[in-house]
């Protein structure tokens, strides 16, 4: 246990990792690295839609690619435009770029295929990276690439959950690579596999507790490096006294929540919550399902990843909760979820982003993003960016709650102690994690 008293004001520290600059060869690491994700996946993997929530993976690629088109290689940087009806079918939500295919049809847009979307990304590529090698790109255009870059790293996550969710309704339950089980960036531990941290404790071990003082902090983007429109200003709050969990929750604890009834006791849960839980008959997280012999190995959950079906492992982080679940979960120990304001005062203090394959001993990044107590509303003097990016996070801010962290998918150098997720509460695809506050009086 652990007790500590927030920074103040401008002096708390700050986590700062090396922005993605602007150049060739970030973007060509950036754009290869969604290519590498795909090639995992065969043509009949890259179509499907498997609900209005996400997007096949062809889509990705291809809406990532128009997003350079449409506002890297506009007038005057020679370019010319490789189709003109991708503007319409690969649009995702701008409305000042016009008229786009419906979200929940984008699995119709069978046509082009997959090949025609690799020559897409190979067209706007190379007029990028000319225009980046011959400087015909302001500052605001580069700028524009790096936005870019930043979204399609946003991309790249997304194409896994999707995945995840196409596969995992399929009977055979496939692994997510049949050919090889390793991570997307080359590494040799599993891509699927959410592992304990790199300072395991003992099974059944308690968590410990990170303690603050409250009082008057700053939490926001301090001004050093790239952060979306969402993460500024920089401002204050005030916290009253409160801990965290040193780490997050874990299978085995959640088992506990199941065998005590937890998803049956509408008093564990908001009322959105509980409708949602009868409505879809929710027992148990996303991906999850009852073993047919526990006699066998004692274990009474199996679990579906991007590495295929396997055994629940009580000391791994649970994962795919809804915020509803999440928040019940948080009661039914008699605690509740952290603010983001909590979140990030802890995180600055006791957590360091780092690659996927190195999360850091307290689980804020690399291992799950976290549900938090708080809605995505804007920080006190948030004003978008002017044009069609300025559509890019501020028009979202209703009805979603804030996520912080980031998870064993999130691409290295994506993670930041001010980074702001969101999703609908009742959201379970995305790799989500829990961990508990505590009020101290």
């Amino acid at each position: 246990m652990t007790s500590t008293r927030p920074p103040q004001k401008s002096d708390a520290p700050t986590q700062r990792r090396a922005p993605i600059a602007p150049d060739a060869e970030s973007y060509c690491s950036v754009r290869g690295h969604t290519e590498a994700l795909a090639a995992r996946l065969g043509p009949e993997d890259q179509v499907v839609q498997s609900m209005p929530d996400a997007s096949p993976t062809k889509w990705h690629r291809a809406h990532t690619t128009w997003f350079f088109e449409e506002f890297v290689l506009a007038e005057p940087v020679p370019h010319e435009v490789f189709d003109e009806s991708f503007r319409y079918l690969f649009n995702s939500y701008y409305e000042a770029v016009g008229e786009r295919q419906p979200r929940p049809q984008r699995g119709m847009i069978t046509r082009p295929d997959v090949a025609r979307v690799t020559e897409f990304r190979n067209h706007v590529d190379l007029s990028v990276l000319r225009a980046l090698r011959e400087g015909h790109l302001d500052a605001r255009r580069l700028e524009l690439v790096e936005l870019g870059l930043h979204h399609e790293q946003q991309h790249q996550e997304l194409l896994l959950m999707d995945a995840l969710h196409l596969l995992s309704l399929n009977p055979t339950a496939p692994a997510y690579d049949d050919r090889d089980h390793g991570r997307p960036d080359g590494q040799s531990a599993p891509v699927a596999t959410v592992a304990p941290p790199a300072a395991a404790r003992q099974p059944g071990a308690p968590a410990g507790l990170f303690e603050f003082e409250g009082g008057l902090v700053e939490i926001g983007h301090l001004g050093a490096g790239f952060a979306y429109d969402n993460e500024l200003p920089r401002h204050q709050v005030w916290l009253e006294p409160f801990a965290l969990e040193d780490r997050l929750v874990t299978c085995g604890e959640w088992c506990e929540f199941i065998e005590d009834g937890g998803y049956q006791r509408p008093e564990l849960w908001l009322s959105d919550g509980w409708h949602t839980v009868q409505s879809l008959r929710w027992d148990s997280p996303a991906y999850w399902s009852p073993l047919e012999d526990p006699a066998v190995s004692g274990a009474r959950w199996q679990r579906y990843s991007l590495g295929g079906a396997a055994e629940v492992v009580p000391e791994e982080p649970v994962a795919h909760v809804s915020h509803y679940e999440a928040d019940a979960f948080a009661r039914w120990k008699g605690a509740r979820l952290p603010s983001e304001a909590e979140w990030e005062l802890a995180a600055v203090l006791h957590g360091q982003p780092r690659s996927a394959m190195a999360p850091d001993a307290a689980q804020f990044h690399g291992v799950l993003w976290q549900w938090t107590a708080s809605a995505y509303l804007p920080y006190p003097g948030f004003s978008p960016e002017a044009g069609a990016v300025g559509e890019y996070n501020g028009k979202f801010m209703v009805n979603q709650q804030v996520l912080r962290g980031s998870s064993f998918a999130t691409p290295a150098g994506h993670a930041r102690s001010t980074y702001r997720n969101f999703f609908p509460a009742g959201s379970r695809w995305p790799f989500t994690g829990v961990r508990i506050a505590h009020d101290r009086h």
